[in-house]
């Protein structure tokens, strides 16, 4: 071989070693970087290749994969009542990508998921086409649609648990969207995207889980745990020194009474929440202080993020207020702020005995041929308050079913405890007040239910909103319909 010749042989060499070694580095380093990179269109492309696993509520699902053999995407996702569902789903776009539940799940929805290896090695090995793992959600069809039913046309949210083990049996948010109308990614799927985006009344915003409210007069239910627990008071029967007159620590301001007839001086604990009387409970927060407040709501799951495996943001209870503040921040006015999922949890571990179970949405998950890969477990978040503690409040809000302003809520057959709430909000209080309702009920075999209701501006007029008036009618829908009463 002359010395040219050796010369360019040598160099193809190097050329030829160079492009193994650039070869391997991008498939065994930086491989898994480039297929996840957000502007890598293979996967939008792959993810819609094939028929996408489906997401389940009771036993049905909720969506579908629709074969559509276009240029780029041979399916398109598409949801059997969307609306409905969408506060649980979510959407799973071609166009603008996906949230909820189709974005937490999309491993095993696509079929991606590693421990659908198996699986998919067996089908490719005898042909059959690939397809997504389904995922099973804990929703109670029944519960779910009474409670977007009864929102109606309001804006508003609605969260009913399982106490016993956490399970979220209806998660409701209005209004809401339909994911369908914007899963292609045609021009009138931009305008449908365009559109809810641009909405003033935020549909695709998941109230129950990412909007806060103040939680108004439902909160006195944590005030008076915290009495209880902090051996304030012994007895729902006890009498507080309530004057006829409170005025909040180091102002001259008074905290009044819904109607200055309400027999709030001196009441007892048990008429104070019959009759929802801010002065004995604001007093009560005021007199424990803002730390002990803090705590019993941070054991209850305030100031803290909660994952089902959507997250919910965070109820948020002051860390710095001052006297009067912590007085109104006991009421749930002031800084104090919940999720609908948050109130909920508070009539959960209430009813549990004082046990908060950690709220979750999805109860399986498997593969397209059936074969369960995970299962959830219940798991206990916190032992929020103590059983003795935990029936003087649900001897509390049995009393209000009864006797006071929840009766709206009561149901035959059924054991019902619950608040009402009527939250202030807006500049010097201007805005329409949000009607809360907070609520639990048992039957006979001891299966139960919670639930929390919360509506937006209910009422043209101020004195058409409360919330035994407005919530708890959604509330007692709910429950009968989660124990098929």
């Amino acid at each position: 071989m002359n010395k040219p010749i050796r010369r360019v042989s040598i160099f193809c060499l190097v050329l030829i070693l160079a492009l193994m070694a650039r070869t391997n580095w991008v498939q065994g380093v930086q491989a898994t970087s480039l297929a996840d990179n957000t502007h890598n269109d293979r996967n939008k492309y792959d993810r819609y290749a094939y028929p996408r696993g489906n997401i389940m509520v009771g036993g049905t699902p909720v969506t579908s994969s629709d074969f559509v053999n276009g240029l780029r995407y041979k399916y398109k996702r598409s949801w059997k009542d969307g609306a409905l569902y969408a506060p649980v789903t979510g959407y799973s776009s071609q166009s603008f990508g996906s949230s909820q539940l189709e974005s937490l799940e999309d491993g095993v929805l696509a079929g991606t998921d590693d421990r659908l290896f198996f699986r998919n090695t067996l089908d490719m090995l005898t042909g059959k086409q690939k397809q997504g793992g389904d995922v099973t959600t804990t929703i109670n069809a029944k519960a779910q649609k009474a409670a977007f039913d009864g929102l109606g046309a309001k804006k508003g949210a609605a969260v009913a648990i399982d106490p016993r083990t956490g399970a979220i049996l209806a998660l409701v948010s209005t209004p809401s969207y339909d994911p369908s109308t914007f899963a292609g990614g045609g021009a009138e799927d931009t305008k449908a995207w365009t559109d809810l985006n641009a909405d003033a009344n935020k549909p695709m915003l998941n109230r129950a889980l990412r909007e806060t409210y103040p939680p108004g007069s439902t909160f006195k239910l944590v005030t008076a745990s915290a009495a209880f627990e902090n051996n304030v008071f012994h007895s729902i029967d006890d009498p507080t020194d309530t004057p006829d007159h409170y005025i909040l620590p180091n102002t001259t301001t008074e905290l009044k009474n819904e109607s200055a007839n309400e027999p709030c001086a001196g009441a007892t604990l048990k008429v104070g929440m019959d009759y929802s009387c801010n002065t004995v409970y604001g007093k009560i927060g005021a007199d424990l202080g803002r730390d002990k407040m803090r705590e019993q709501a941070e054991k209850f799951g305030f100031n803290t993020t909660v994952d089902t495996p959507i997250r919910a943001v965070q109820s948020f209870y002051p860390k710095t207020s001052s006297a009067d503040g912590t007085a109104l921040d006991s009421i749930g006015q002031h800084d104090t702020r919940a999720t609908p999922l948050q109130m909920a949890m508070v009539a959960a571990a209430i009813c549990n005995n004082g046990s908060l179970m950690q709220p979750y949405l999805v109860d399986e998950e498997s593969s397209a041929s059936l074969t369960t890969i995970s299962k959830h477990s219940p798991k206990q978040l916190s032992q929020a308050i103590s059983p003795a503690t935990a029936q003087k409040l649900q001897d509390m809000m049995v009393s209000v079913v009864d006797n006071g302003t929840g009766t709206n809520a009561k149901i035959p057959g059924l054991t019902v405890g619950g608040k009402t709430g009527t939250a202030q909000h807006g500049e010097d209080n201007n805005g329409l007040p949000f009607a809360w309702f907070v609520s639990y009920a048992k039957d006979a075999n001891n299966n139960a239910v919670a639930v929390a209701v919360v509506v937006e501006d209910g009422s043209n007029n101020r004195d058409g909103i409360s919330g035994g008036r407005l919530a708890a009618p959604i509330a007692k829908a709910v429950m009968q319909a989660a124990l098929s009463k």
